[in-house]
Parts: C-alpha cells; sequence; structure tokens
C-alpha cells in the first residue's frame, strides 16, 4: 500500500511514521521542512508541501493509496487564522477526491468530547470536531483515532529543564498511551481494512492523573533528577489572557484536568491489538537513548 503520511515531523507523527515504515508500507511524506524530514527518515520519498497549497496536496496523493493526517493547531493560533484543521483538511478533501484517494485516516481526540461540558467551550475543540464531520462527510473511506494523552507529552511538552511543569489540580485519570504503540495500532488498521468505515478509541494500559503520572515517569528516568512544579490555574488562565500561546495552554489544560474519561479501548484492543508501553517503560527507554 503507497501512504502519504501529512504531519510526519510531529511529535506524534514521528513515531507513527516509524511504525508505518517499519510495517512495510511504501510511505511518502508531505512536509513544509524537507530538511528536518530526511534528518528524521531514511528510506521514504519525502515531498516539500503545504496543506494550504492544492497543488501540491495534489501532486502528493498522485498514485497513491492512502493518507494519514496528523495535525495540530498552532498554539498562537486565533479563529479568523487560516488553520491546518480547518482550510488545511478542506484542501485534503478536495486533492484526495480529485486523485481518487481510497482511505482517508485522521488523528483527532479523545478529549475534544469535553467540549461544551461543565460550562467549559473552546473553539479548538469546535474545529476537531468539525474536521472529523467533513471527513465522514467526504465520500471517502475513512479512518478516525481518538486518542487519550500521548505519553510523549510528559518530556516533550511538560518538561523543562529538570521541571514537569503542571497546570492547575489534576483530577481526572488519563489512560497515557505511547506514541509507538499508537503507530503499531495505525499500522494494523492500514493491514485490516477495506472500504468499511472505522472509528478508534486509543488508550494506553493503565489510567493515571498529571500528579500520578509525573511521579511514575521521574521514578524510572535516571538521566537527570526531576521534580515537579505546578502552577495555579487562576495564574494561568490570567496570563493567558495577555498571551496566546500561554492561553491555549490554560484551555487544554483545563480541559484534561477535569474530562472524565472512561475506558472505552476494548474494541480497539481486539481489533489493532493492545498497547504493552506503560508510563515507566517508556521513561526507562529515554534514560537508555539519551
Amino acid at each position: 500500500m503507497n501512504i502519504v503520511v501529512i504531519g510526519a515531523t510531529g511529535m506524534i507523527g514521528k513515531p507513527v511514521t516509524r511504525e508505518l515504515i517499519s510495517a512495510g508500507f511504501n510511505i511518502t511524506l508531505l512536509v513544509r521542512n524537507a530538511q528536518k524530514a530526511r534528518q528524521l527518515f531514511t528510506g521514504v520519498n519525502i515531498l516539500q508541501g503545504d496543506v494550504f497549497n492544492t497543488d501540491s496536496l495534489v501532486a502528493a496523493f498522485k498514485g497513491q493509496d492512502a493518507v494519514y493526517i496528523s495535525l495540530a493547531p498552532p498554539h498562537n493560533g486565533r479563529p479568523d487564522h487560516i488553520l491546518p484543521e480547518r482550510e488545511g483538511i478542506d484542501n485534503i478533501i478536495a486533492a484526495a477526491q480529485q486523485t481518487g484517494i481510497r482511505r482517508i485516516v485522521l488523528l483527532s481526540s479523545l478529549i475534544q468530547q469535553y467540549n461544551n461540558t461543565n460550562g467549559f467551550h473552546w473553539w479548538v475543540f469546535d474545529i476537531k470536531q468539525a474536521a472529523v464531520e467533513k471527513i465522514k462527510a467526504s465520500g471517502i473511506p475513512y479512518t478516525i483515532f481518538y486518542p487519550s494523552t500521548f505519553m510523549e507529552s510528559i518530556d516533550q511538552l511538560m518538561l523543562r529543564g529538570n521541571r514537569i511543569m503542571l497546570a492547575g489540580r489534576s483530577l481526572a485519570p488519563m489512560h497515557f498511551i505511547a506514541g509507538s504503540d499508537y503507530g503499531k495500532q495505525v499500522a494494523w488498521s492500514f493491514r485490516k481494512l477495506t472500504t468499511e468505515n472505522r472509528e478508534y478509541n486509543i488508550q494506553g494500559p493503565a489510567a493515571w492523573n498529571w500528579d500520578e503520572a509525573s511521579q511514575r515517569f521521574i521514578r524510572c528516568y535516571t538521566v537527570r533528577k526531576l521534580k515537579i512544579m505546578k502552577v495555579p490555574a487562576a495564574m494561568l488562565r490570567w496570563m493567558g489572557a495577555l498571551n496566546t500561546t500561554i492561553g491555549y495552554g490554560a484551555k487544554i489544560s483545563e480541559a484534561l484536568n477535569n474530562f472524565s474519561e472512561q475506558f472505552v479501548s476494548e474494541t480497539t484492543w481486539n481489533e489493532l491489538d493492545k498497547p504493552l508501553i506503560t508510563i515507566e517503560t517508556y521513561a526507562e527507554k529515554l534514560t537508555r537513548i539519551q
């Protein structure tokens, strides 16, 4: 199968792309920074392009069977901006329809289900939900993944120096999932699915709140001594009113801290295999490679 990957150099795009390559698929990467992609991946076709450039999408999609989409809203984005998960998704669908793509696979989010709950509303989640509906309405067979929180968030987003930065009070446990485990499930879906439409919840083997997850990570990460630092939610919201990027962090933290996540991935585990990586084994692996 020939698969175009959009978003391969992102935090979760990297482990997913590695798993797709390992599974033996013919992978083409559509990236904005071709030099960065070449440093990360070998043995794949790399094309420079952008989801806002329909011509580059059409060129990348010709002769391909499927497209995997891993997009995230820019943390400094605003509703009136041109956005990857809105205008970019529109362009991807149009190019896929024009070139005969036979499957669209979208990385969405489980946490977006918190939108319009407990008085919470965020335009970013509106866009994520709209992207799902656009894919479903495209007429192209689709697979949509709704992952819980990725373990990569701990070391790649929350870790600053020797501190893991936590915002507010974490009330709700999350089924943390490692990007490589998720990537294996993506690869299995490409092997198994033909013309059917499927949606999968993606969750890891155990549920922890941010404090518990961070403590478990710290115990097994021995590169340097880490500690947890907490920022009050009220302070983050106040700072977020002045800075768009901090405001993004305040909103996503509020949703993650309060979303009552239930285990809903039994079907996924049955069809695409059970994830095995725990936060402890994830931290130990990081220790070995750093």
